[in-house]
């Protein structure tokens, strides 16, 4: 008679080994605990991909949970909205973050990103100091992911450049109180303060292009409309708000997991210079093995029954992207970084139809979602086309850090300036 292995230890998402490599224990949450209550955070854990995807499309589960996560820090938003307004507030943005509207951003995206990027590369060919005759070094988080995406939403807004970094500080801020779960009072103390500085810094901004007829993204949200439903002061405010996270620490962390996942695969990096239209594969996959949001939360609008678990109304649940995205019973071998895996669809990966959850699903699906991709899609490309042979510096050991989000907190690198960005 075969022994029946023990069931391991509940995870805690709280606790020092959790914070250190939480992938172990996701695979434990998936196989043993698919809707687990977690004491600590009062919430349940959903962990399986396919339990996170029927709740984003059910009516069962509800973001009403943003009023008490997401509102103190941001104001109210469109993601805790529900039905028409929902609607009608998505039918405001989505004009500018698709199609014609985001390709009127492209300069913007390119500029920011060719100045950065020129930036580095220049500074390695003028001084050839890193470890091998020849090569440049650089830490490609505080030279340039970091930046790249706050840079370019401050002037998509027609925000004073000379307020790029004032944006990164409260940019900074936000992300800390967002995983402040263990609920640090300077923390929070710090989200609040704020707050209130951008609400003083935006409404007055807001109220002048009120009148006005500037082609900046802020003017444009001013004068957006939809069955003569236009957004107040506040929501483009909160909608600013939340432009910091949505549209600045996912793209940070998701270009340099992008980065990291191609130097520890070569061959895979190799692919991709060598042909260009790999670029959508190296994101698709860099979204589902290692995207930055790792978890995000719903509310239950009714009892729920996952597993043998009965999960009561008004429950908190957070839903475990990264875990979702890493189980074998929707992918194949899914820990492994594979561009070329078959069980992604790349052609869906940006839209509604993903069959990853990174962008969530149903009607919250991400409005940024092409925004990221193209602002990905840009930074991949300048990077490859201005530095060869890039590595990792000699003594570094990426280890990822946090847990709302998550990705390595830098990436210090040594490459070759491509011929055509030599001096």
């Amino acid at each position: 008679m075969t022994a029946v292995e023990p069931r391991p230890a509940a995870p805690d998402i709280l606790s020092p080994e959790f914070l250190d490599d939480p992938y172990p224990c996701y695979r434990i949450l998936r196989d043993h605990y698919p809707a687990l209550h977690h004491p600590g955070t009062d919430s349940y854990l959903i962990s399986r991909y396919q339990d996170c995807a029927e709740a984003f499309r059910s009516p069962k589960f509800s973001s009403r949970n943003y009023e008490w996560q997401l509102e103190p820090i941001h104001g109210r938003t469109i993601l805790q909205m529900q039905g028409t307004e929902h609607s009608t507030h998505r039918s405001l943005l989505n004009p500018f973050f698709r199609g014609s509207g985001l390709e009127k951003f492209m300069p913007v995206i390119t500029h920011n990103a060719a100045e950065l990027i020129d930036g580095i590369v220049t500074g390695a060919a003028d001084n050839l100091l890193g470890e091998v005759a020849g090569c440049g070094e650089a830490e490609l988080v505080s030279d340039f992911t970091s930046r790249f995406p706050i840079n370019v939403m401050v002037d998509m807004l027609g925000l004073p450049k000379s307020d790029h970094e004032r944006f990164r500080g409260w940019y900074f801020s936000i992300m800390a109180h967002l995983n402040n779960l263990a609920g640090d009072p300077e923390i929070t103390a710090a989200a609040a303060r704020t707050h209130e500085e951008l609400q003083d810094y935006m409404l007055p901004l807001i109220r002048e292009r009120r009148s006005g007829d500037g082609d900046d993204l802020l003017s444009r949200l001013c004068r957006a409309e939809v069955d003569g439903e236009k957004m107040s002061d506040d929501e483009i405010k909160a909608f600013v708000s939340l432009l910091l996270v949505a549209g600045g620490e996912t793209t940070d962390k998701a270009i340099t997991s992008m980065i990291r996942n191609l130097i520890d695969h070569p061959d895979q990096m190799q692919a991709v210079r060598a042909d260009r239209s790999l670029a959508d594969r190296v994101i698709a996959e860099t979204l589902r093995h290692s995207g930055p949001v790792h978890m995000i939360m719903r509310q239950t609008e009714e009892d729920v029954q996952i597993d043998d678990t009965v999960i009561p109304s008004g429950a908190t649940c957070i839903m475990m992207l990264a875990a979702a995205n890493r189980d074998n019973r929707h992918f194949s071998d899914p820990e492994r970084f594979d561009i070329f895996r078959e069980d992604l669809q790349v052609d869906r990966a940006f839209s509604g139809a993903a069959n990853h959850v990174q962008f969530i699903l149903g009607r919250h699906f991400c409005v940024g979602s092409l925004l990221a991709k193209t602002e990905m899609t840009i930074a991949l490309n300048l990077i490859l086309d201005t530095m060869e042979s890039i590595r990792y510096r000699d003594g570094f050991v990426p280890r990822e850090v946090g847990l709302y989000t998550r990705s390595i907190p830098e990436l210090p690198i040594v490459f070759e300036p491509a011929g055509g960005a030599r001096r």
